[in-house]
C-alpha cells in the first residue's frame, strides 16, 4: 500500500546548488562559499552574479552587470503612480507584490524567452524591487519621491531614495552586508513556490509574485514582521 506524507515531509522535491543553509551548525553557503568568504569581502552586485552563473565575476563581467543593473531603475509611470496612491496602511509586502505583478503588464516580452533574456529580467527586478519599497515607504509618509540616481550601488541608492540623500560610506557598507546575508536562503517555501509556477511555464513576474505571497505568511518571512511588532 502506498505511503503518502503530508505536507512533503521527507519528500525531496528538488535540489539546488545555489543556497545550503546549515541551521545546526549556524552555516550559511552560496554555490559552495561560506557566508564568512563573501558578507563584508564581496559587494552584492557580485554576490548576485554569484547566483547567476556559480562563479564570482571578473572586473569586466561585474561592471557589465553594474551597467545593466542601473540601466533598469526608472519604473513605469503607471507603478509609481500606484505606489503614491495605495493606501498608507497598506503592509510593504502587500505593495511589492502588487507592484512587481503590475511590472509585468508593462513587460510585452515575457513568455517563450531565451537564457539571455531571463536573465535581463531577472536583473531588472533586483533593480526595481529596492526602488518599489522606498518609494511607498516615502511616498506613505508624504514625501517626495528622489529621482532615481545611475552612479550609486545597489545599497547606496536604497538609502538615498529611502532618506532622500547619499549615505556615508559606512551606512552602506553595513546595508550592503545585509543585502548579502539575505540574498539566499536555501529551498525555502517561497522559493519553492516559485520553481513550482516556473514549472509550469509561467513568466517570471507571475513567480515572483507567487513567492513573496508565500514569504508574507507567519510561518515563513512574516515571522520576521512578528518579532517588529
Amino acid at each position: 500500500m502506498a505511503v503518502v506524507s503530508k505536507g512533503l515531509e521527507g519528500i525531496i522535491a528538488a535540489e539546488t546548488r545555489l543556497g545550503e543553509v546549515k541551521g545546526a551548525e549556524g552555516r550559511l553557503y552560496y554555490c559552495g562559499f561560506d557566508i564568512d568568504e563573501l558578507a563584508g569581502k564581496v559587494s552584492y552586485e557580485e554576490v548576485v552574479f554569484l547566483l547567476f552563473h556559480q562563479r564570482l565575476p571578473n572586473r569586466a563581467e561585474l561592471d557589465d552587470l553594474n551597467t545593466a543593473l542601473r540601466a533598469e531603475r526608472e519604473l513605469p509611470e503607471g507603478v509609481i503612480a500606484f505606489l503614491k496612491s495605495a493606501p498608507k496602511k497598506a503592509r510593504p509586502i502587500d505593495v511589492m507584490r502588487t507592484a512587481i505583478s503590475m511590472l509585468g503588464c508593462y513587460d510585452t516580452n515575457r513568455h517563450d524567452l531565451t537564457m539571455s533574456e531571463q536573465l535581463a529580467t531577472a536583473i531588472k527586478l533586483v533593480s526595481q524591487i529596492g526602488i518599489i519599497a522606498a518609494y511607498f515607504h516615502r511616498s506613505r509618509q508624504g514625501l517626495e519621491l528622489p529621482p532615481v540616481r545611475k552612479d550609486l550601488s545597489e545599497a547606496a541608492h536604497f538609502l538615498y531614495l529611502i532618506n532622500g540623500e547619499v549615505p556615508s560610506a559606512e551606512a552602506e557598507k553595513t546595508l550592503d552586508v545585509a543585502y548579502v546575508l539575505h540574498a539566499e536562503h536555501g529551498f525555502n517555501a517561497s522559493t519553492f513556490t516559485a520553481r513550482v509556477v516556473a514549472s509550469t511555464l509561467s513568466d517570471m513576474y507571475s513567480a515572483i509574485s507567487a513567492a513573496i505571497g508565500a514569504l508574507k505568511g507567519p510561518l515563513h518571512g512574516g515571522a520576521n514582521e512578528g518579532v517588529i511588532h
